[in-house]
């Protein structure tokens, strides 16, 4: 038995594509034909029109056609992983049917993919544009993507970390779990992947030629799902908003203790404050040790004693920057309580950035090794003049 090794594989999810699988079919083997390389274009249908009758006739017009219909499932992003899985080539390209992600990009795309392991035609960096998405779908898309940015670290440097268009390397995905939910495969390799390099070059989204939009609001409502899930998945990301949320308690708590003292003990106010601060920052240290770095517990002896009064240093100097940044605006006469908003969001990261680099150091240094930051670049309009 000979065994093909193949070069590309081109990853297309198709439902009720019947109108446009052979077109883009088409546009693809024009462009690949010229290239020197083996090719294969596999689709992954859930149709319930006629879309498969059309696929099984490229089936045997083309070899290099491939498609598999799944009768019990449906989703774009778990279509991918199907294609993911039926596909044989080292490098792999994913878009969609619409002919919305024009095919005529490739040869760029994979020369790109020589110095990159990923590279994502995007719409928002210079050259780009979004034009074939009316304005709600846009806003839509907007939301969405200013969600996964703001939620995962990982997807932050990523100018369209929601495209449907994209290329990577085998490599990338090679022994990651890849379990999504909904339509957006993208952002689950971007944090489960194996990567260094990120490219991205500028494409311009066109209007769709045939067929209808599958977004729905079930669809919008999987991606928050997966968003949750993926959050959960990031240590990092999993650990700053247990932090953030165990933070929040602390100081409910604090206040209530505060009552309690005043009001039931008749204490002072600067011994309540005082004995309000300290139950509140013993009940954030025992709940971040065994919540937020459960994972992390240090068999030294003597690093296990100080970690309370490290944790406790730390976050006193995190009051004194809230505290100066209140006092910073009320002396400028601007918003004491816009100063202090900003005071605590600058103490809330150097709390978490502090006590994961020396409060538990296994567990800072354990995340930044195999977490290293990947290095994403952009594409500059006018090298792409000359394709």
């Amino acid at each position: 038995m000979t065994i093909i090794h193949m070069d590309i594989s081109i990853v297309i999810p198709t439902f009720n594509e019947k109108n446009n699988v052979r077109l883009i079919t088409t546009r693809i083997m024009n462009i690949l034909n010229r290239e020197d390389c083996l090719y294969e274009i596999v689709f992954v249908d859930d149709s319930s029109d006629d879309t498969p009758i059309v696929l099984e006739q490229l089936c045997h017009e083309f070899s290099c056609v491939k498609y598999l219909h799944r009768k019990n499932e449906r989703g774009l992003a778990s279509a991918v992983v199907e294609g993911f899985c039926h596909s044989q080539g080292n490098q792999i390209i994913v878009m969609d049917a619409d002919l919305q992600h024009p095919p005529e990009l490739i040869p760029l795309i994979l020369k790109r993919l020589f110095q990159a392991d990923i590279v994502i035609p995007s719409r928002f960096v210079p050259g780009g544009s979004d034009g074939g998405l009316n304005l709600f779908r846009k806003l839509i898309s907007g939301i969405a993507r200013g969600i996964g940015r703001i939620s995962i670290k990982r997807l932050r440097p990523i100018s369209d970390s929601t495209s449907g268009y994209f290329a990577l390397k085998r490599s990338v995905i090679h022994n990651a779990h890849l379990d999504p939910i909904g339509w957006k495969i993208l952002i689950e390799i971007l944090v489960k992947g194996k990567y260094r390099t990120v490219h991205e070059i500028p494409y311009s989204f066109v209007a769709r030629e045939a067929g209808e939009s599958k977004m729905s609001i079930k669809e919008q409502y999987n991606y928050l799902r997966h968003i949750a899930r993926l959050v959960n998945n990031s240590p990092e990301d999993r650990k700053f908003y247990s932090f953030c949320v165990i933070g929040t308690l602390g100081v409910l708590i604090n206040l209530f203790c505060l009552h309690i003292f005043l009001k039931l003990f008749d204490m002072g106010e600067l011994s309540s404050s005082i004995n309000s601060s300290c139950i509140a920052m013993i009940h954030n240290f025992l709940w971040n040790n065994y919540v937020t770095w459960r994972e992390y517990k240090s068999q030294v002896l003597w690093r296990r004693i100080i970690q309370f009064p490290q944790f406790s240093l730390i976050c006193g100097l995190g009051i004194a920057i809230t505290t100066l940044f209140a006092q910073i605006f009320l002396f400028l006469g601007w918003n004491i309580y816009a100063g202090q908003l900003l005071g605590i969001s600058v103490s809330t990261s150097w709390n978490f950035f502090a006590n994961s680099r020396w409060t538990w150091p296994v567990a800072y240094n354990e995340t930044n090794r195999e977490d290293v930051k990947p290095v994403v670049t952009q594409e500059l309009p006018s090298k792409m003049s000359w394709y």
